[in-house]
């Protein structure tokens, strides 16, 4: 009975344990659950047979998007011993039940010893994500830019196209119509103009994005969203556009009612 014991407890520690690998690891090296695989702490050194017990896919992490490095994930009591490290580890993570249980946590952690140090998961996260906050304030300089550029460009417009219906106007204003209800429906115009080239501009915008998340995660290899149309820059996008619009029809209106009907009509 003894002996049956020692034999089972021997086959046991001899059998090949259960890792679980992400799909990039997966997908380069064609790897599938139940495959067998050496797990070793160095390349070349020798190690242990593995069996994949699962493929994980890999978290929208910003952190880890310009990372190549593959994840495994091993039980505990396999990893340190493959590792030789002993009873250390470099981080570990501790769940709390209230931001109030966060807090007595950190101070209880980072009294008891000295050499490391207790950090709350959302400080840790704004740390990781510091260039992702340079990049969304360089995105965002680049908006109010193109807001200003396409502000001038639409009033060029808006006037360019009063100029060239001056004989329009002057024949409205020769068939009685009041010098408010041409400058009105001038504006009515450029504001329908202004509303339908914001919602282009949200379309064309909502495909660029598409575009961008499926090129990128493609290249990374990763579920994290790169680009997204959220609804108060729509809001903003479309408010703006109207409200420019309607300022540069005003504009064009004030200076063809302004204008006499014989320079109008190029006498």
């Amino acid at each position: 009975m003894l002996a049956a014991l020692l034999l089972g407890a021997l086959l046991l520690q001899d059998a090949p344990r259960t890792i679980v690998v992400d799909d990039r690891l997966a997908a380069d090296y064609h790897l599938q659950v139940g495959d067998t695989v050496m797990v070793a702490a160095q390349p070349g050194a020798a190690g242990r047979a593995a069996v994949v017990g699962a493929i994980a896919r890999r978290s929208a992490d910003p952190s880890e998007v310009a990372r190549g490095d593959y994840l495994v994930r091993l039980h505990l009591g396999e990893l340190q011993a493959l590792l030789d490290y002993g009873d250390r580890v470099d981080r570990f993570a501790i769940a709390t039940t209230s931001p109030a249980g966060t807090t007595d946590a950190l101070r209880r952690i980072n009294a008891a010893a000295f050499g490391f140090r207790a950090h709350r998961s959302a400080d840790v996260a704004v740390e990781t994500s510091r260039t992702f906050g340079v990049v969304s304030r360089f995105h965002r300089a680049i908006g109010v830019i193109t807001i200003v550029a396409s502000a001038i460009f639409l009033l060029c417009i808006m006037l360019l196209r009063a100029e060239e219906r001056r004989r329009d106007v002057a024949a409205l204003r020769l068939m009685g119509m009041s010098r408010r209800s041409v400058a009105l429906t001038l504006v009515l115009e450029s504001a329908l103009v202004a509303l339908l080239g914001s919602l282009l501009g949200v379309a064309i915008g909502q495909a660029a994005s598409w575009v961008v998340n499926r090129h990128y995660q493609g290249v990374y290899r990763t579920p994290l969203v790169f680009s997204f149309v959220t609804a108060d820059v729509v809001l903003l996008a479309v408010s703006l556009s109207v409200v420019l619009g309607v300022g540069a029809g005003v504009l064009a209106a004030i200076r063809l009612v302004r204008t006499p009907l014989l320079v109008l009509l190029g006498r």
